[in-house]
């Protein structure tokens, strides 16, 4: 059964750009596939696209329809930067581990890009610095020492001094760290052109259809729905975000709520380069502009699944948001044109879980991605192709569910 959460709240800046469509089908009737994915958002259908490109046969389902969850709720700063910096990280499970897995996020970034450029993808995708900048986590001296930990890494990060940051971006913080090369996008558009993908290379999409039971063994799943046909397959993936079924075990899962505004476009008011900017700060802010120069700017995290209370605070924090974004950014009309909530999974050393469920060798599930949904999503697909392959994924290990 679904543990089933209202995802989003008020209307995301999304809404405002037109995404391809993506046609589905009603389930009729019993089916048989080598792969079953559960969830049509972002991760769904990179996982998808990644397992019809390996030639394996696939059904997608949802309970709602494609992008209709958390997906068009993400803000799509779409970074290789962990929420928990590298420094951090390494107290929690060692120096060596901490800096695969943030070698890991960086190569999921620059996949996604290949994979993007190569299925010639329209979702607005465009290469940008980020700005980490000096918050109540983390200071001055802290950054310039996770400026170092990352150039150890072999990542490249640059400290900014307040009059660097202050010269080179107009921002007046104690410090930065400059990072490059992470993507912004449209995450509806993203999604969408992925399950396409997926499509040509005949998946199959059913929806609006919810799993309701899991029976497994070693030779495979058995799902029933709650729209009565059953589904057999090989393997079982579920990609259903911060919903997780009765199967998945939720120990160092918790649901997190967030907010986030945007603006009118205002190209040229935008800072230069457009740089990505989050805090070192909890709860952090983070900003980033469009193509067509809105700035979005989200934030006030708070760890709580009361819906109802969610949405009851949006006034007043899309009125804080607007004015920590002016504080920032005194050129700009913060003035929120579009304000939205929403729920997202996380984990306290800012991993996510992917795997195989314990004691379910063909069930895998992926979670508690926190602020990293798109670049964690991309390593699911190549951890999960590779396990459902017999293959192994060097990495695996480090994201995989804790017995």
């Amino acid at each position: 059964m679904l543990r089933k959460l209202d995802l989003r709240s008020g209307i995301p800046v999304w809404s405002a750009y037109r995404s391809p469509s993506v046609p589905v089908s009603r389930l009729t009737r019993d089916m048989k596939t080598d792969m079953l994915i559960v969830g049509m958002g972002v991760s769904g259908a990179m996982v998808a696209e990644a397992l019809t490109r390996d030639g394996h046969s696939v059904i997608c389902l949802d309970r709602r329809g494609p992008l209709k969850g958390s997906t068009a709720a993400t803000t799509a700063l779409v970074q290789f930067e962990i929420d928990q910096p590298l420094t951090r990280l390494a107290m929690m499970i060692g120096g060596d581990a901490a800096r695969q897995a943030w070698r890991r996020s960086r190569l999921a970034l620059l996949n996604l890009q290949g994979r993007i450029a190569e299925l010639d993808l329209r979702c607005r995708s465009a290469t940008t610095p980020s700005l980490y900048l000096a918050g109540d986590r983390l200071g001055a001296l802290d950054l310039r020492r996770e400026a170092e930990a990352r150039q150890r890494t072999g990542i490249a990060a640059s400290f900014l001094t307040r009059e660097e940051l202050r010269s080179e971006f107009g921002i007046d913080r104690p410090a930065a760290i400059l990072s490059h090369d992470n993507l912004a996008l449209d995450p509806r558009k993203l999604t969408s052109g992925l399950l396409l993908a997926a499509l040509e290379r005949t998946a199959r999409f059913y929806a609006p259809v919810e799993a309701t039971s899991i029976e497994d063994n070693r030779l495979g799943v058995t799902v029933a729905t709650r729209q009565g046909p059953v589904i057999t397959a090989r393997h079982l993936i579920l990609t259903t975000g911060y919903e997780l079924l009765d199967i998945v075990p939720v120990a160092n899962h918790r649901v997190i709520s967030t907010w986030a505004i945007a603006t009118s476009p205002q190209p040229r008011k935008i800072w230069p380069h457009a740089a990505m900017i989050w805090e070192a700060s909890d709860p952090y802010l983070y900003v980033r502009a469009t193509a067509d120069g809105r700035v979005i700017c989200g934030g006030e995290d708070e760890d709580f699944t009361d819906e109802e209370r969610r949405d009851g605070l949006t006034p007043a924090k899309t009125q804080l948001l607007s004015r920590k974004l002016v504080e920032i950014f005194p050129q700009l009309d913060t003035t929120a044109h579009f304000a939205w909530s929403g729920s997202f999974g996380a984990t306290g050393t800012g991993l996510p879980i992917i795997g195989s469920v314990p004691g379910h060798p063909r069930v895998h599930a992926v979670m508690g991605y926190g602020g990293n949904g798109i670049t964690f999503s991309q390593i699911a697909s190549e951890i999960i192709s590779a396990s459902v392959a017999g293959a192994d994924d060097m990495d695996a290990d480090l994201f995989a569910f804790k017995t």
